[in-house]
Parts: C-alpha cells; sequence; structure tokens
C-alpha cells in the first residue's frame, strides 16, 4: 500500500457535508483539504456501473486536474429484495426537474419491495468505496459496508438520502433517528476509513 505522506488533499466532491465529515475524520493527520469547488473543477460524469469504478473517475479526474492527491467516495444503498438495486443509481431514484426529493425515492423503494412481496427482513446495506488517487495515475481502493434491513415508515429527521429507512444491524433506531455524528461513527464511511487511515498512520 502507497504511504499518503504530503500535506494537502483534494477531496473530489462538492458535498459541503461531505467535506465536513471527512475533514473531521482526518482532523488527526494535519492535512489541508480542498474541494472540487474550492478549485472551480466540474463534477465528471459517473459512467461506470460499479461503486469503486466511478469513485476511480471522481478521484483521478481531480488529481490530474490540480496535480494534487485526492479522494473521492462512491457510495450508496442496495437492497437484496430488490436484486441490489437501486446501487450506484442511489441519488438517481431522487432526482427530479427540481432537484433531489429522497421522499420520492424512499416511497419508490419501498412500493417496489412491496411489489414484489420481497420476504421480511428486508435486507439492505450502505456502501462506501473510498479512492486515494494520486497525479502519476496510482490508486488506492478501501470499501465499507453497514448491514441493516429496510423498515417502514420512514422514522428520523436526522441525517440524509435514504437514512429514514435504513436500520443498520444491531440498533432499533434508523440512521435518521441517529445523531450525525454518532452515526458517522459506525456508518459505512466509516469502515472504508477505518481502512485509509492505514495510508495515513
Amino acid at each position: 500500500m502507497r504511504r499518503f505522506d504530503g500535506d494537502r488533499l483534494v477531496v473530489a466532491t462538492h458535498n459541503t457535508g461531505k467535506l465536513e465529515e471527512i475533514a473531521d475524520l482526518l482532523s488527526p493527520y494535519g492535512v489541508t483539504l480542498t474541494s472540487n469547488a474550492d478549485h472551480g473543477l466540474p463534477e465528471p460524469e459517473e459512467t461506470e456501473t460499479t461503486f469503486v469504478g466511478n469513485a476511480r473517475i471522481k478521484a483521478h479526474a481531480a488529481a490530474k486536474a490540480t496535480g494534487l492527491p485526492a479522494l473521492a467516495d462512491d457510495s450508496g444503498i442496495e437492497i437484496d429484495g430488490l436484486g441490489g438495486a437501486p446501487g450506484v443509481y442511489t441519488a438517481d431514484w431522487a432526482e427530479t426537474p427540481d432537484g433531489r426529493d429522497f421522499v420520492m425515492a424512499m416511497q419508490r423503494a419501498w412500493a417496489e419491495l412491496q411489489a414484489v412481496n420481497a420476504p421480511s427482513p428486508r435486507v439492505a446495506r450502505f456502501c462506501c468505496t473510498l479512492v486515494l488517487a494520486w497525479p502519476d495515475g496510482h490508486d488506492e481502493v478501501f470499501p465499507g459496508v453497514m448491514p441493516g434491513q429496510i423498515v417502514w415508515p420512514m422514522r428520523g429527521d436526522q441525517g440524509h438520502g435514504y437514512d429514514p429507512i435504513f436500520q443498520p444491524d444491531g440498533y432499533d433506531t434508523t440512521f435518521g433517528e441517529m445523531d450525525r455524528w454518532e452515526k458517522n461513527k459506525i456508518s459505512h464511511r466509516a469502515d472504508a476509513f477505518a481502512k485509509l487511515k492505514a495510508c495515513f498512520g
């Protein structure tokens, strides 16, 4: 595994919440973080059908454009009763002409589970793949998973995305009911970051 030995890192996102989360996780390492927005970089088109494929597109685009190491993630929810959908299309299910509507996306997920009479518990997992890329084209890949199940009705107004219908294994609350920073300690992204830290430690 290649070690990260620099002091500047580009986080390949325009999402300020994701940047804050990553900054918190990397705070012990004294790394200065910037984002795609700070460098005026566009979001590259995500044309792959896997989390690792799309994360690689984003990380390498940012590393090439800035000449700095870049970190990208691609994440989503896989629902067994829907054959692993929405998967890499997790955010696409929420797209509307007026922006993303995750309530609509959650309603679609539940309606499709009902339509196929999926057995209970309705097993699902949040997945996160982190890719750390260098300007020379090298990268390191760190996958993370949080297993759980889909529940209904929606519960909680914390978090984002599909959090209100996802109950992680070992808990009786949904991600939507958990404090944001508590959730971040156990999430799929935290699992991936625990592996990434080997590059920094």
